[in-house]
């Protein structure tokens, strides 16, 4: 079931998704090469303590960390290690917080000094898709218009979206109805209600679209061992059009 969210409601999720996007900018500006993702991870749980939330995701279904943590070939839910960044490499980071009761849920890729132009590219169109998908999350529209936006974006410039992991609603809980895929024909699907919010995430691969969990049963993987960038909002469907939650 669908649940709208009250005005009140919408506004306790804004402060999660402050806090969100303040930890993602912390993470951005400490990713360099010779910093390892386990060091990400400690930061990040220990701001989300300093704004007094909850990292959502540890202990989430069993996943031990607070931050998911993909490099380029990973897709989602990488688990953060000793191992080091290098320069050329692209992360993902996913991140969320509970707060006063709340969640909010974003996600960034960041490369690693110097990376090729293709993956210059893939992360670039990632997030333009993101934002695309946005403009499409208006009060009237169906669900599957968000969909299309995405896939019709990320095709148009040569890439693959992602079919195994879908985007999701959120509120007092991490993962709620509706599912948010990023393809699909339009029209079709819930028709986008004031009140709604939703966990908008591309997940896109430079070459085919199919994807692989590796035997530690978290980390999903491209097959044929093609990057793979991923962007994410928390997003309010309001009477004037869509808000994002989880920007500064």
């Amino acid at each position: 079931m669908i649940v709208l969210k009250s005005p009140q409601e919408i506004e306790k999720m804004r402060s999660a998704g402050q806090i969100v996007a303040e930890i993602l900018e912390i993470l951005r500006s400490e990713v360099r090469a010779g910093v390892t993702t386990l060091f990400l991870d400690g930061l990040a749980e220990s701001e989300a303590r300093k704004r007094k939330a909850v990292a959502a995701f540890k202990g989430y279904g069993g996943f031990p960390y607070a931050l998911c943590c993909s490099l380029n070939e990973q897709v989602v839910h990488g688990m953060p290690s000793k191992r080091e960044l290098v320069e050329g490499d692209i992360v993902s980071l996913d991140f969320g917080v509970v707060y006063g009761g709340y969640y909010a849920d974003a996600a960034i890729t960041v490369p690693v000094s110097k990376v090729t132009a293709q993956a210059e590219r893939l992360v670039k169109v990632t997030e333009e898709s993101l934002y695309c998908a946005i403009e499409a999350a208006v009060p009237g529209n169906r669900l599957s218009d968000i969909s299309h936006s995405v896939q019709g974006y990320v095709e148009r410039h040569g890439f693959s979206v992602v079919r195994d992991f879908v985007g999701h609603g959120i509120g007092k809980k991490l993962h709620e109805s509706p599912q948010v895929p990023n393809f699909g024909e339009p029209g079709r699907g819930v028709r986008l209600k004031p009140g709604m919010v939703l966990a908008i995430e591309p997940m896109i691969n430079e070459r085919g679209y199919q994807v692989k969990v590796l035997d530690d049963g978290w980390t999903a993987v491209t097959c044929d061992g093609g990057l793979s960038a991923h962007f994410e909002h928390t997003v309010a469907i309001t009477e004037h059009g869509p808000e994002i939650l989880s920007i500064l």
